[in-house]
């Protein structure tokens, strides 16, 4: 039998993985948080995927958390902060050698699921795919990207990762995820931090290049200093280049304040301060921006932890 994509989250990513796998043949099953959730989920007939303006609506199963089938492949896209609890919440459900894909942004969220679950093998993603919910259970595709997957403490690739191909999920295995998610964390502290503060898509940040240059300095003395030179490379020219890719899209992080969502601040740019400090590094420029952020989030009523 087939081993079936349990799926934990079905926010914009774990939709967008939820329907490409549907539709390619693939058994999937949506674990939502409750009863409740569940009988939303049923009221809309499925997971609606808008791709080039085309709408289709795949009855992707679900159940919730509270279900009793085992689990043996678990993709957990739900927020950096809720994925450590909500992966306990599911161990007794886990198989032995279960394989738990982890899809969020940052990092330190990875180490505390691998830790809460000793006995499952946990990949990492490292994705730049865009897509945003237009409501609830519905999902835009809004820009092809590409996912990196690895394993720390395991370089060989699963067997299961022609799925990804078939489905049409760009996708690679590489033995060395950890650069991956070391330069995504500086991508996303150098551009989302701005544009919630500066209130613009990421191509206002053009505006603001001296300020970016700082900050792109400062991480790859960071990344230098905790052992990933290659994270480091051409750190502010690729991120200029990202800017101008997705000039007018808005940052996840912009996406999360101005919905009045918490923010993942802990596992970015909290993250890295907490590293400079850990290994001695001066970055005056990221622990202003860190203050900034804070008393920001404070003034509006949301977490800034």
């Amino acid at each position: 039998m087939a081993t079936t994509w349990h799926i934990l989250g079905a926010g914009s990513l774990g939709s967008l993985w939820a329907t490409r796998l549907f539709r390619a043949g693939f058994a999937v099953q949506l674990i939502l948080r409750d009863a409740e959730r569940l009988a939303a989920y049923h009221a809309e007939g499925g997971l609606t995927l808008d791709e080039k303006g085309l709408r289709r609506t795949y009855a992707v199963a679900a159940q919730t958390l509270d279900a009793t089938e085992p689990i043996e492949r678990l993709l957990v896209a739900c927020k950096a902060y809720d994925a450590e609890q909500a992966v306990s919440s599911l161990a007794s459900r886990l198989a032995p050698g279960a394989h738990i894909l982890l899809l969020q942004n940052g990092l330190g969220s990875q180490d505390a699921v691998a830790a809460s679950v000793p006995a499952a093998r946990c990949i990492s993603i490292s994705s730049t795919e865009g897509a945003f919910r237009d409501q609830d259970f519905s999902v835009v595709f809004a820009g092809q990207g590409f996912n990196w997957l690895g394993d720390p403490a395991n370089p060989t690739p699963p067997d299961w990762l022609h799925a990804l191909q078939a489905s049409g999920i760009p996708g690679q295995w590489t033995p060395d995820i950890l650069t991956r998610l070391w330069r995504k964390l500086a991508l996303n502290c150098a551009i989302n931090p701005l544009t919630v503060l500066y209130d613009c898509r990421n191509g206002g940040l053009l505006e603001h290049d001296q300020e970016v240059a700082s900050l792109c300095a400062e991480l790859a003395q960071i990344l230098e200093r905790c052992g990933q030179p290659a994270a480091a490379v051409d750190l502010y020219a690729d991120v200029r280049r990202v800017i101008q890719a997705t000039a007018a899209n808005y940052s996840s992080m912009y996406q999360d304040v101005a919905q009045g969502r918490r923010t993942e601040i802990s596992y970015l740019l909290g993250h890295a301060c907490a590293i400079a400090a850990r290994h001695q590094c001066q970055v005056p420029a990221l622990n202003q921006l860190h203050e900034r952020l804070i008393e920001h989030l404070t003034a509006r009523g949301l977490p800034s932890d």
